[in-house]
């Protein structure tokens, strides 16, 4: 295996290391604060949590694991629901419970190892629900790229298209570093062919300060929670989804850095860490965190491992949220750049749920499969949904619980041993 140019401890000179750091920040900005764009939420709050997120995982995976927590794709429609029928208040309460999830989880793994896990998702279950979040998503982006106001605009499309073409060939011909970031290509190109356009109002970045104090939700400072059954419910079985996702990134950075980072520290640690990243986000009014492929790819490309240099990102991150002059330049982007980029990035978070159930070989000849793929498939896109007496459990919660069911009911069962969780990159929190 090739030598690393920074080990996991080791610091490069200042000069170096704030390059690697922006290296980073850059691979992650663009899907971190899409996120809350598309949900309602605050991208300066996204990321100061990201920021400070990704130190808390750190410093609880006692440095060992030089892993990026940006802003999870797959809260997305959870939260926008909760945003738009209760409040954000509601949703934070849900993501707060998704974290404590994690940590719960993170107990059951360090007492009883990683079998039960393997048992409840398997690749049979977890691809067509990573599935049904792209597809689920693709209503979003669709509607962003071509409408404004309710209403379709040619001119709008156009940029979105542009920035959709961008996102494509950075992607296909873009080679080291530049090949990581193409969503971040794509939206910059999308944003000046905007403004060559004329659709983008600098006077809100003019005008805004260069210092601010983000828009934070706090409970019990800024609002008091109200338990909400259904929210609980809705964002919960999402956590079951990110676990695969978690656990397949970790593979790969073992991978990446020569080092078994399931055993060391431990899977334990890592999904406690991202679990706690979760709360602590949503404890200020941010988006639940995920580790973030994009990174693990800087990673591969550079072979600089060192975790001080993803914690001089999170630093960064967590400065920039502090600049109302930045988040009015994020916020100043036009939703047909945002919609473009979506359609890639939805329609690659789809894909890698695809990509599961073929690096699996999961075969559809037998029936048990065609069940289980199908009914979370249409019960996930078509919105089914259980509703009684205000309770109410929906598109991507009641595909994901409904799928664990049938994987566990009915007969043909795989062995946990012979079950392996995907090693891909699945980015339903994170860009292309």
């Amino acid at each position: 295996m090739k030598e690393p140019t920074y080990d996991i401890h080791e610091r490069p000179p200042l000069h170096r290391w704030l390059i690697f750091s922006f290296q980073h920040l850059f691979a992650m900005v663009g899907a971190t604060v899409l996120v809350p764009y598309l949900t309602g939420l605050d991208p300066a709050v996204a990321l100061v949590t990201s920021g400070i997120g990704t130190l808390t995982y750190i410093l609880i995976t006692k440095g060992q694991i030089p892993a990026y927590l940006g802003s999870s794709f797959a809260f997305i429609q959870p939260i926008s629901a909760a945003i738009a029928n209760v409040g954000i208040d509601a949703a934070m309460l849900g993501a707060f419970l998704a974290g404590l999830v994690y940590g719960i989880v993170s107990l059951f793994i360090l007492s009883f190892g990683t079998e039960w896990l393997l048992k409840l998702l398997p690749p049979i279950v977890v691809g067509p629900v990573i599935m049904v979040i792209g597809l689920g998503l693709a209503p979003t982006a669709v509607s962003n790229a071509m409408n404004v106001n309710g209403e379709y605009s040619l001119l709008h499309f156009s940029v979105a298209a542009v920035t959709l073409l961008i996102c494509i060939i950075a992607a296909m011909y873009f080679k080291g570093i530049f090949g990581l970031v193409p969503v971040l290509f794509g939206m910059v190109g999308g944003y000046l062919y905007a403004v060559a356009m004329g659709i983008v109002d600098f006077s809100p970045v003019a005008e805004a300060a260069w210092f601010s104090v983000p828009q934070f939700s706090i409970p019990f400072v800024t609002y008091t929670p109200t338990w909400q059954w259904g929210i609980a419910i809705a964002m919960v079985p999402v956590a079951v989804v990110t676990f695969a996702e978690h656990t397949g990134h970790q593979l790969v950075l073992s991978k990446v850095t020569g080092r078994n980072t399931l055993k060391k520290p431990g899977l334990h640690r890592s999904i406690a860490g991202d679990g706690i990243a979760v709360m602590i986000s949503s404890l200020l009014g941010g988006p639940p965190n995920t580790t973030y492929g994009e990174n693990i790819g800087v990673l591969a490309i550079t072979r600089v491992f060192s975790v001080y240099v993803i914690g001089g990102a999170a630093v960064i991150a967590i400065l920039f949220g502090f600049s109302a002059k930045v988040s009015a330049l994020i916020s100043s982007i036009p939703p047909a750049v945002m919609g473009g980029a979506s359609i890639l990035l939805f329609g690659i978070i789809a894909s890698s749920g695809l990509r599961m159930l073929i690096d699996n070989r999961i075969d559809f000849n037998e029936n048990r499969n065609l069940v289980i793929s199908s009914v979370i498939l249409v019960i996930g896109v078509g919105g089914a949904m259980i509703r009684i007496e205000g309770f109410e459990l929906s598109g991507m919660a009641l595909a994901t619980i409904t799928g664990i069911v049938l994987n566990l009911v009915l007969p043909g069962r795989v062995s946990a041993g012979s079950m392996a969780l995907n090693q891909q990159q699945s980015d339903d929190d994170s860009a292309a």
